[in-house]
């Protein structure tokens, strides 16, 4: 199976009127949909049909040889799936009626205002595109396989939430629709950007942004661009991102820290397809997949009023959350070899062997840099690495504690008395806190000694000590 790009499926325009077909398709390549095809003979439909894909049809019902009343139940029967929307002068409630029963999308009379001809094919394509993205998504669960592997080969995982995520991407990246990233700092959010814009089909370029720190002119003239003459200091045109990434993906990370400004000018550009470029009041047309990324909780940010909801609801159209490496601990191996193999490239040395205790160590840690975190530990592991088994010093010093126990491991009467200082709470005795914090620690270590005590903060002997007394009183 290759990669199809699905925006290339055509529009089929059917009526006797050439002067309407040119009008049509006009209307529709300057609207963005640039894929039309018109046809002024009804004989050669189904033929056409049966050899090609379309999009979506646009139907008179008034015609010689075979009229549109009698194709549109052929059309909804053989090709259920292929919205069809009538266009007629023929305004009579009763042959609408008809029409809706027998499967049309849409009854539109002539003469049509162009927004709502517009609107009426957009809305058919999204349908198609959701039909499609289910289809897909209902067979990649069933198969449990992704059909382009490849295209994921970046991403180090065997996490099967990681799979799943794939194969949700897979399945919606063939659409035009905007895509929401989510997840924290390191998690590989451009990484799921760009698997989108490869599956995606289109031709155009991936350009990326990060909005984060770009105030509202900034960010405008690195979008949109601007005419000569616009600002002190603009003595020529310039394109924005918008334009160089026409017919591609636009990838705007942090898009939680965009000002209210701009968030009304980026939805503009997500409802019209068009924008201004700075100093202009002609607009421009769009063509452009947009794929935002952010760390931060948007609908948080809409209760506190620094998020525009319109425009959170058109930028999650779909929507990924990528879980943080502390939730795919057994991704860790295969991430360390992989930077071990990069890190020893890079500084033209040997591949060093990493002690098996050390994936025990990176296990008890939280990564709060997530998968970028853990490559910089690496390479600098590998920086001070001289021969034979790689040090777990410079991992030991950047972790120290920052494995602790969280409240929430703890039982409850302990952590009364430990987090909330409640007097009223019955205070644990050294004993019951050392017993219950040595069990925790050795089930975080898988029962490593060394790693257990550097948890505790004590010496491996010293916790040695207290399991032998341990075991001896159980005894």
């Amino acid at each position: 199976m290759t990669l199809k790009d699905r925006n290339s499926i055509p529009v089929l325009l059917i009526d006797d009127e050439p002067q309407l077909l040119l009008s049509s398709s006009t209307i529709l390549r300057s609207s963005g949909i640039r894929q039309v095809i018109t046809m002024n003979d009804s004989r050669k439909v189904l033929p056409l049909l049966a050899r090609e894909e379309i999009a979506v049809i646009v139907l008179d019902l008034r015609m010689p040889y075979i009229s549109g009343t009698e194709l549109l139940p052929q059309i909804t029967q053989d090709y259920p799936d292929l919205p069809v929307i009538v266009m007629t002068a023929l305004n009579e409630l009763n042959i609408a009626v008809e029409c809706m029963k027998s499967g049309a999308f849409d009854y539109l009379v002539k003469p049509v205002e162009k927004s709502r001809f517009v609107s009426s094919i957009k809305r058919a394509l999204e349908l198609l595109a959701l039909r499609k993205e289910l289809s897909l998504l209902k067979q990649s669960l069933l198969s449990g396989k992704l059909a382009h592997e490849n295209v994921f080969s970046s991403i180090i995982t065997n996490s099967k939430p990681m799979r799943a995520i794939f194969q949700y991407v897979e399945s919606v990246a063939g659409t035009k629709q905007s895509v929401l990233i989510g997840g924290e700092t390191g998690a590989g959010k451009e990484l799921i950007a760009q698997a989108v814009h490869r599956l995606s089909g289109r031709k155009g370029e991936f350009v990326a942004v990060n909005v984060a720190g770009l105030d509202d002119a900034m960010l405008a003239d690195t979008l949109y661009g601007h005419r000569k003459g616009a600002f002190t200091g603009a003595d020529k045109n310039r394109e924005g991102l918008v334009a160089r990434a026409s017919g591609g993906t636009l990838f705007l990370d942090e898009i939680g820290d965009m000002k209210e400004s701009s968030q009304i000018k980026l939805l503009r550009l997500l409802q019209e397809e068009r924008y201004y470029p700075l100093g202009s009041d002609i607009p421009k047309q769009s063509d452009v997949r947009i794929v935002v990324a952010t760390h931060q909780d948007l609908p948080h940010l809409i209760e506190s009023g620094n998020f525009r909801k319109d425009l959170y609801y058109r930028l999650r159209a779909h929507q990924v959350q990528l879980p943080p490496l502390r939730e795919r601990r057994e991704d860790l191996p295969l991430l360390v070899d992989r930077f071990l193999e990069q890190a020893a490239e890079s500084m033209g040395k040997k591949k060093p062997t990493p002690p098996p205790e050390l994936f025990i160590l990176l296990s008890t840690y939280a990564f709060p840099g997530n998968i970028r975190e853990l490559q910089t530990m690496v390479f600098d592991a590998v920086a001070q690495h001289q021969s034979g088994i790689l040090s777990m010093q410079s991992f030991q010093k950047i972790i120290g504690h920052g494995s602790s126990l969280t409240r929430t491991d703890l039982p409850d009467e302990i952590h009364e008395a430990i987090f909330s200082l409640d007097d009223s709470a019955r205070f644990p005795t050294l004993k019951e806190a050392e017993k219950y914090l040595i069990s925790k620690a050795m089930e975080h270590a898988d029962g490593n000694q060394g790693v257990a005590a550097r948890l505790l903060g004590i010496t491996r002997q010293a916790l040695n000590k207290r399991l032998t007394r341990k075991a001896m009183k159980s005894g």
